[in-house]
């Protein structure tokens, strides 16, 4: 067919323009929309695994584990985030440190004593059970035990 010859097709074969601007955007949004939901499947582990075998010792007069000290302060080690409670205290926590939604790294906070993800909003109870989503998992918890000697005391986590 020429394009004269499709100038005078019947009225059902042949798109105006209306018709045409129509099928394109109709087009157009179909796969937006699949980009969309494409982009929401969550992948089967899309965070680190979380740290098995733990044998850790923090001697809580290092530099590095001042934040131990004082009740609301964290630090991060291997893959774990240790934290002081405010309430009850003196308790100190350990559980796997990245969001088990998405992979990004926890932080404490302080005025509702759980753990936080920023990055979607997730939150942790101390113990490591999800609070609020999106996050489904919860956090490994691991084991800590505090033992006091004369520079301190030092924290031993296991799990």
């Amino acid at each position: 067919l020429s394009f004269d010859d499709c100038l005078y097709l019947p009225e059902i074969i042949r798109l105006d323009r209306k018709h045409f601007l129509a099928l394109i955007r109709m087009n157009a949004g179909a796969f937006a929309l699949g980009r969309c939901l494409q982009g929401c499947k969550t992948p089967a582990q899309p965070y680190p695994a979380p740290p098995t075998n733990v044998n850790i010792t923090l001697n809580l007069s290092d530099q590095a584990n001042k934040a131990l000290n004082t009740p609301g302060g964290y630090i991060y080690t291997g893959g774990i985030i240790v934290a002081r409670t405010v309430n009850p205290s003196p308790l100190w926590v350990a559980v796997s440190q990245y969001c088990t939604h998405l992979g990004s790294s926890v932080v404490f906070q302080t005025t509702n004593n759980d753990f936080y993800c920023s990055e979607k909003g997730s939150v942790f109870a101390y113990t490591g059970g999800v609070v609020t989503g999106p996050a489904t998992v919860p956090l490994q918890q691991y084991s800590v035990q505090y033992t006091p000697n004369t520079n301190g005391g030092a924290l031993k986590i296991t799990g």
